[in-house]
């Protein structure tokens, strides 16, 4: 039987040559889910010896992770804003960009909140495995949430992450607002925004497993803005914000795209590492 000293330091030798850069820290969190020992517990008992059952399912989650598998697929779950989410390949993988937009949205319902006694409406759309809507709704337990996707398979798995919170919402199969009615006070939406001949530059985790439905914007990216901003303002209240989370080079063309639409006090918000992310206006 392997030890498991062993086996970490194989498996940093097996992700060094499939070029990953962060095989230390990947190697801990595969056999950390194999074994249900924290990392600690893996530094000080190097010698222990793990049983074969163990030992082969570490291989056969390293293998696939060596093969570009995305690790948090892999694992069933990915870390976003304080929480935790259920995710699989009928949805994209929540990143860190992505919490500029619920920071965001989360300071604009504080906002409101202090002169509005009614519940607010707001929908996440485009919402995959939810962990927009659903952390808003984390912090925010008196808005009432809709979120709705095209997919009903990544609807699956936001209505798992509902569940594992304990959360009530509306989810809704929709392309875009083909299926929705009613009007909200704010809309947030991470749509497809990638410009088509750039997905084959993308990494394998990205272009080959992340489903292609929430990755390509058309050819220039902007499809999905275009498509929303044109009826938005039929389902926005008076004072209604409409919140995007865009590409880094983006900001620009859809701040265009939102005065164009009508929409005031356009702003563009940028990430920590300085580059342009999320993109809001308000009727």
């Amino acid at each position: 039987m392997a030890t498991v000293e062993y086996l970490l330091q194989y498996g940093k030798e097996q992700l060094d040559k499939s070029g990953n850069e962060y095989s230390k820290y990947e190697r801990k969190v595969l056999l950390e889910e194999v074994t249900g020992y924290n990392y600690m517990y893996l530094l000080t008992h190097g010698e222990e010896e793990i049983s074969p059952e163990k030992e082969k399912r570490y291989y056969e989650l390293l293998d696939k992770r060596c093969s570009h598998y995305p690790l948090q697929y892999l694992l069933g779950y990915a870390h976003f804003m304080d929480y935790t989410f259920y995710v699989n390949e009928h949805v994209l993988i929540p990143r860190n960009d992505t919490e500029i937009l619920v920071e965001f949205a989360d300071s604009v319902i504080s906002e409101i909140q202090k002169n509005k006694t009614d519940s607010l409406n707001i929908l996440d759309m485009c919402c995959g495995s939810g962990c927009i809507g659903i952390s808003l709704k984390m912090y925010h337990k008196d808005i009432a949430l809709t979120l709705s996707d095209i997919s009903k398979d990544a609807l699956d798995v936001t209505a798992s992450n509902l569940k594992r919170y304990d959360l009530e919402a509306s989810v809704v199969q929709s392309d875009l607002f083909d299926n929705l009615s009613g009007r909200m006070d704010m809309i947030v939406c991470n749509p497809p925004y990638i410009e088509r001949r750039v997905i084959d530059t993308l990494m394998p985790e990205v272009k080959e497993y992340e489903p292609m439905m929430a990755l390509d914007g058309g050819e220039d990216g902007l499809d999905f803005y275009r498509r929303i901003m044109e009826q938005a303002r039929e389902y926005l209240n008076p004072g209604g914000y409409l919140i995007f989370e865009i590409g880094h080079d983006q900001g620009k063309a859809v701040s265009d795209l939102l005065k164009k639409h009508c929409f005031q006090d356009i702003h563009v918000i940028k990430d920590y590492a300085g580059l342009d992310r999320v993109v809001y206006g308000y009727l």
